[in-house]
């Protein structure tokens, strides 16, 4: 049985959304006109700069469209003219009901979380934060509220111990790929069974975890949270957009709070031979009678005190200066004594 080639708009913007318009076109889908946000200004020069998405529909030389608002008559006519049978939304941004109830096969979405878990714009950084043993991908129909649609189909895979929003926004991207395209054969192929997220008080019974937007006030880090979590709470926000901490260099009242980026914050290793455990012993030592956040170098390696225990800071960021493994960062810097980073932002 041969399956009717669907027209299709695809909506989406950054590099994520890039590898699922790749598969559509490698799989030989009708894609009709792409929908992306505006050309922003970026770099040095601030020469405005098309997203990522837009460039591969420039070289495929599929139609784009561009609307600040996505109500305006003009785009609405423009879109309609486009005669789509489907939508498909990766990364891009709410649509209004005239948008997304236009194709008659309906729109749908793809969510880097496994629904109804991790509603909202960062899922793939709060699983981690959470230390989630698994995630995954979702495709489900778009309706009036933010990832509450019914859902056409799922993929799962395991959060692997030292994953990074990095290696796992990689990994998903790949498996979205998989999935919106087997999600369009099973559209293309006829009716399909969809199944409905819990809502109102079922939802609410679930406690589910939720996917805020990142922002500056819940990316500092927590100081008197467990070796663990604050180990966890970096790799989510490695490599963007950072888990940071204000650091005061020394214990004059006057001095300035800089604004510090982590990447890497590991608890100590287990100890084996005796040398090891000689050396665990001296940071433990050393460590026990620090404050909260204050800092220390022994050797080449730098240690921050939590509330519950020693932890090591591998991968820094100082104002004004490029990320770097803070063992060459000692080369040239010195840490001054008592120097700590701040417990809560807001006692700055």
């Amino acid at each position: 049985m041969t399956t009717e080639k669907l027209r299709i708009v695809f909506m989406g913007t950054p590099e994520f959304a890039v590898g699922i318009l790749d598969a559509l076109i490698a799989d030989n889908q009708n894609i009709v006109g792409v929908i992306t946000a505006p050309d922003r200004p970026s770099g040095r020069g601030r020469k405005l700069t098309p997203s990522a998405v837009k460039k591969v529909a420039i070289e495929k030389n599929i139609p784009v469209l561009q609307p600040t608002n996505l109500k305006n008559k003009v785009f609405l006519t423009e879109l309609k003219e486009l005669n789509a049978d489907l939508q498909i939304v990766v990364a891009f941004r709410m649509l209004p009901k005239v948008v997304w109830s236009m194709p008659k096969k309906g729109t749908f979405n793809l969510h880097a979380s496994l629904l109804p878990q991790y509603r909202g714009a960062a899922p793939i950084n709060w699983a981690i934060i959470n230390q989630e043993k698994k995630t995954g991908v979702t495709t489900f129909f778009i309706d009036e509220k933010i990832d509450t649609g019914e859902i056409i189909d799922a993929k799962e895979v395991k959060i692997k111990p030292n994953e990074t929003i990095g290696s796992l926004h990689d990994t998903l991207k790949d498996l979205g790929s998989i999935l919106v395209v087997e999600t369009v054969h099973k559209i293309s192929s006829g009716p399909i069974i969809t199944k409905p997220q819990p809502k109102g008080d079922n939802f609410k019974k679930l406690k589910l975890n939720e996917a805020p937007k990142l922002t500056p006030e819940n990316t500092y880090i927590d100081w008197t949270k467990s070796g663990e979590e604050i180990n966890a709470f970096v790799r989510g926000l490695n490599p963007y957009p950072g888990a940071w901490s204000f650091m005061k260099e020394d214990t004059d009242e006057d001095s300035k709070n800089l604004k510090v980026k982590l990447f890497e914050v590991n608890k100590l290793p287990i100890a084996i031979s005796e040398i090891e455990i000689e050396q665990l012993n001296a940071i433990l030592e050393l460590g026990k009678d620090k404050v909260t956040g204050e800092l220390f170098v022994i050797g080449k390696k730098l240690y921050i005190k939590s509330s519950s225990e020693t932890l090591e800071i591998l991968e820094i960021q100082l104002p004004g200066k490029r990320r770097m493994k803070t063992k060459d960062l000692l080369n040239g810097y010195s840490f001054k004594p008592k120097a700590k980073m701040i417990v809560k932002p807001h006692s700055h």
